[in-house]
């Protein structure tokens, strides 16, 4: 007889694939290898005897019957957090005041605050949305608790993973060839801005800023709109526009070290303390 059962780990790998958008990604989330993490979709859809998700091309998609259990699911591991807090007296409150840049939030937030929220509901989180050099003076006089950041300096924070910096363009427009190329950069400050240069001085390649903007939107409005080409983190590149390189003659672009930093003030605060160990949990990663 066929096995009905939805066991938790196997809905606890559904739903990271599904945040993730991969299976290679969401390994990591699970503290599981790759293999054992499709092992476990395999065994779900054994049990819910039908197929939950659909493999494209590029990643995967959910099938009625899979969006349909994902509901499920989520409120199956809400559940299963509350109950471990209220047997283990976790019950955390308060207030944690956070911060990310734009381009880090939906990639790298949303997993950490999905989980963090399925054993601590009933704390509130203030969040942020700024650049890295706003944020970080920020975590340092205490008006922030803890922040995602790229790092200003090798001992800022705890280091969590390198995200590769992009050239970025429209294909439609290809800025790329123009002379001198025209580019689009973040505010005064930025490591990103810093760094663009930097490549593009080294490689004597001639160019001229002729849009600034300290949103990751303004960015992409730039650069969608043929007026420029611009450095992105990696993550934050939507699929309508063209990473470029080499071949485009772009220079190499160093990558960003993401960290988690924390505020000396709220050292003792539980809460802020849970969300920063989620985070180190979710996100640490080699390489």
């Amino acid at each position: 007889m066929q096995a009905t059962d939805l066991q938790l780990d196997w809905l606890r790998c559904f739903v990271a694939v599904i945040d993730a958008g991969s299976l290679s990604a969401a390994a990591p989330l699970v503290h599981r290898s790759q293999s054992a993490v499709s092992m476990q979709i395999r065994k779900l859809e054994q049990a819910a005897g039908r197929a939950l998700l659909d493999r494209g091309p590029r990643h995967l998609v959910l099938t009625p019957s899979g969006a349909e259990l994902l509901l499920h699911a989520r409120r199956m591991l809400e559940l299963h957090g509350e109950a471990l807090a209220a047997l283990h007296g976790e019950r955390l409150g308060g207030l944690v005041k956070l911060g990310v840049p734009d381009d880090y939030a939906a990639r790298y937030l949303t997993p950490v605050l999905r989980s963090f929220a399925l054993r601590h509901g009933a704390v509130e989180i203030s969040l942020t949305c700024e650049q890295s050099t706003a944020l970080i003076p920020k975590v340092q006089r205490g008006e922030l608790d803890l922040a995602l950041v790229s790092r200003d300096r090798p001992q800022r924070g705890t280091l969590l993973f390198n995200e590769p910096l992009v050239w970025v363009g429209a294909a439609a427009h290809e800025a790329w060839r123009r002379d001198p190329l025209p580019i689009a950069v973040y505010e005064a400050g930025s490591l990103a801005r810093r760094d663009a240069l930097a490549a593009l001085a080294a490689r004597r390649r001639r160019h001229r800023i002729v849009y600034n903007s300290s949103s990751l939107a303004g960015q992409l409005a730039a650069v969608d709109s043929g007026l420029a080409v611009a450095v992105l983190t990696q993550c934050s590149v939507p699929p309508g526009l063209q990473i470029l390189g080499e071949a485009h003659g772009l220079p190499p672009l160093p990558a960003m070290q993401v960290a988690a930093y924390r505020s000396k003030a709220a050292r003792d605060a539980p809460a802020v303390d849970a969300l920063y160990q989620q985070m180190l949990r979710t996100l640490t990663r080699g390489g």
